[in-house]
């Protein structure tokens, strides 16, 4: 995809226009607890931010009104729930309009294989992480579902055998 059709499709981004929050070293320590155990009490992250309860409450009622905090959630270990395989695929379209990234994102978002899913730019369109009980299923979930959506015109896929580093920790 060309620098200047990725501009038009994600205009956020050709703009540089990055909606950052101004964050105070407390809402920035906060932000590091919970990412790092988000079933902590208000109680128990004031004590490790060094703040009273009340104005920590406040700081991370307004991180979620603003956005910044997206919402809680439990993280698994993929493995121990049977999701033994670990895939990146990358996609390419055989048209490039808006309409057809829009399309194969919103169809690949459905799909609950699909962990994450970018746009990139260079010779493949997508990047997708997928995970599977196994290569037979990721097998089954390639030529069944992801080879068939329209407008895909080549798919590579690489195994993750193992895995080094897996974080959603922002270094804040």
């Amino acid at each position: 995809m060309s620098i200047a059709l990725f501009g038009m499709i994600y205009p956020e981004f050709a703009a540089n226009k990055v909606n950052m929050i101004d964050l105070d070293p407390f809402e920035r320590k906060i932000l590091r607890e919970l990412q790092r155990d988000a079933s902590l009490t208000t109680a128990q992250i004031a004590e490790r931010v060094g703040l009273t309860p009340s104005p920590c409450w406040r700081r991370i009622d307004r991180l979620e009104r603003e956005g910044l905090i997206r919402k809680r959630v439990a993280l698994l270990d993929r493995r121990k729930v049977g999701l033994n395989a670990q895939i990146f695929a990358q996609v390419k379209l055989n048209a490039h309009g808006r309409a057809n990234l829009d399309e194969f994102g919103a169809t690949i978002g459905a799909f609950p294989e699909v962990l994450d899913a970018y746009v990139l730019m260079g010779t493949m369109d997508f990047m997708l992480r997928i995970v599977t009980q196994d290569i037979d299923a990721y097998e089954r979930f390639f030529f069944e579902r992801l080879s068939k959506l329209p407008g895909v015109q080549e798919i590579h896929s690489t195994v993750a055998l193992s895995e080094i580093k897996s974080t959603n920790e922002l270094p804040i």
